[in-house]
């Protein structure tokens, strides 16, 4: 409720959970034992919420920073994210959203193609942004492993890893990544600290590269 009210001061990004929250709202998955959805979906204030996160973006660009909620895929440069975001982005504000949201879920196509057109390329561009660390130089999407960049599987790498990656020349700003922690690199930014498991909420000035950090208030650690 705070985004909302304060909406003209933030740029906010649209994650996996984020669009989890809008297909258990609208009947398409069912809520998991470790989801807290269930204080939005019973709020008076419901309609609102959905709304809201539905207009959000899935990609920002300003002043050389490209924020996204988890990755950019190698053969992706800044237009082209931001393009193929912006597909996701009407989808998700038309009429048809329900409909979209049904077709979204699904690990394929895992590869980046230039010919990837419709559904799959919306769906392929979802979970690029939303839920990707390892792939490969190709474009190939890795989703079981969720450790820490040392634990990439054999003929993949940390996405912000690979040679040429077209996006290198741009500040990176992501989250997602519990496992992989902070990282402050000239180029890429990683801001998720694991506060939802008993770790650190990270914010950081992107002038100054200030770190500002709040303990969690849930027990437990990052894993």
């Amino acid at each position: 409720q705070w985004l909302m009210a304060n909406e003209s001061r933030c740029r906010i990004v649209l994650g996996n959970h984020d669009l989890n929250f809008l297909a258990v709202a609208a009947g398409i998955r069912k809520c998991k034992p470790d989801d807290t959805l269930q204080p939005l979906l019973d709020s008076p204030r419901r309609k609102d919420f959905i709304e809201w996160v539905r207009h959000q973006q899935l990609a920002h660009f300003d002043d050389g920073v490209l924020m996204v909620h988890a990755g950019v895929l190698p053969q992706w440069d800044v237009a082209m994210t931001l393009a193929y975001a912006a597909e996701v982005e009407y989808r998700l504000q038309s009429r048809d959203w329900k409909a979209f949201l049904s077709q979204m879920y699904g690990n394929e196509p895992a590869q980046w193609r230039p010919d990837l057109k419709g559904t799959d390329r919306r769906r392929l561009t979802v979970n690029a942004l939303t839920r990707l660390r390892f792939c490969s130089v190709s474009g190939l999407m890795e989703f079981q492993t969720k450790e820490g960049a040392g634990k990439a599987p054999s003929g993949f790498l940390p996405w912000f890893a690979i040679p040429e990656r077209r996006s290198r020349d741009q500040t990176v700003v992501f989250g997602h990544w519990s496992t992989l922690g902070l990282m402050n690199s000239p180029r890429v930014i990683a801001l998720d600290t694991g506060c939802v498991w008993g770790g650190a909420l990270t914010a950081i000035n992107l002038v100054s590269r200030e770190l500002l950090q709040v303990a969690s208030h849930r027990p437990g650690k990052v894993s």
